[in-house]
């Protein structure tokens, strides 16, 4: 890729990740995050009932039963994922009885998990303690691998930049949980109603660090590449920045393009189990890929400005 001057469009760079993060901000304040099983405790029971039913029409049975439900979500055709905030074997026999009046047919338990609120209060401290360790040590690193503090507290914005910003998406897909039924289809998974309907949980928390990893993986080869043109032919380090980006850019671009491929294969045939793990691995690759060149750069050209002045 020829050299193009990425750079000149800085500021919007700046304002699109504004943008995100204002959006991220409001949407904690306003929502918060919708908490799956593993922070919060309960039960997960999905059942496939070989019928579309409407979601009101099964909660408002499970609820006949005298037993307290959280939510009922539709996660494919004929597939329904009941959460409970406490249930025993007997109540779980009665639900089962009772779907199995409404349909008429047998119905099929496909997965049941049950967790306690005390192992998610142990998971966020882990999660804290481990963005804490990784951040303070890519920091060290980096700015004694490049010798310059500016590398590491660029790299470091950069992926704190994504990481709130894929907090912030799941917040907004989140909060649409309990739309009405009407969906189109995906494979087995629908584009309205109740698509909308994250859950923070483990599997989240993995693509979260995933995330991190990816992230710093991408700024270090482009800041390698600005390390070894100045070195080699030195110049303005604005000009320097930009030819390292243009000579990275196809390299980011396809790298990123192979990982999405993929993870856009699990979001239609993974299943359910999978399916909001896999979508915070695209939004983390899709954000990973663009920060590294459009936000922890132009934060290192902007840090050499000031430094300059």
């Amino acid at each position: 890729m020829r050299n193009f001057n990425w750079l000149k469009y800085k500021m919007i760079y700046f304002v699109i990740s504004g943008s995100l993060i204002v959006m991220g901000i409001f949407s904690l304040y306003k929502w918060g995050i919708s908490l799956g099983v593993d922070f919060v405790g309960g039960s997960l029971i999905e059942y496939d009932l070989k019928t579309s039913i409407s979601s009101d029409v099964l909660k408002e049975t499970v609820e006949k039963e005298g037993i307290d439900i959280v939510s009922v979500q539709n996660i494919g055709k004929e597939n329904y994922l009941f959460k409970f905030s406490e249930i025993t074997n007997e109540q779980r026999e009665k639900i089962s009885v009772s779907l199995s009046q409404l349909t008429g047919e047998t119905v099929n338990e496909a997965r049941f998990e049950k967790v306690g609120p005390s192992l998610g209060a142990e998971l966020i401290r882990k999660t804290i303690y481990a963005l804490i360790v990784s951040a303070s040590a890519i920091l060290l690193w980096v700015a004694i691998s490049f010798k310059s503090f500016k590398f590491g507290v660029s790299a470091i914005l950069a992926m704190f930049h994504d990481s709130f910003c894929l907090v912030g998406i799941y917040s907004i897909l989140g909060h649409f949980y309990g739309a009405d039924d009407s969906f189109i289809l995906i494979g087995s998974f629908s584009l309205f109603g109740h698509f909308f309907s994250a859950d923070v949980d483990f599997l989240f928390i993995t693509a979260l660090l995933t995330t991190l990893s990816f992230s710093v993986h991408d700024t270090i080869v482009v800041f390698d590449r600005i390390r070894e043109i100045n070195r080699k032919h030195g110049g303005e380090f604005s000009e320097v920045c930009n030819r390292a980006l243009s000579e990275t850019m196809k390299r980011s671009i396809n790298n990123s393009i192979t990982i999405i491929l993929m993870l856009s294969s699990l979001i239609v045939l993974g299943g359910s189990s999978i399916f909001w793990f896999a979508i915070a691995l695209l939004v983390g690759t899709v954000l990973g890929t663009y920060s590294s060149p459009f936000v922890a750069v132009p934060l290192l050209v902007a840090w050499n400005n000031l430094r300059k002045k």
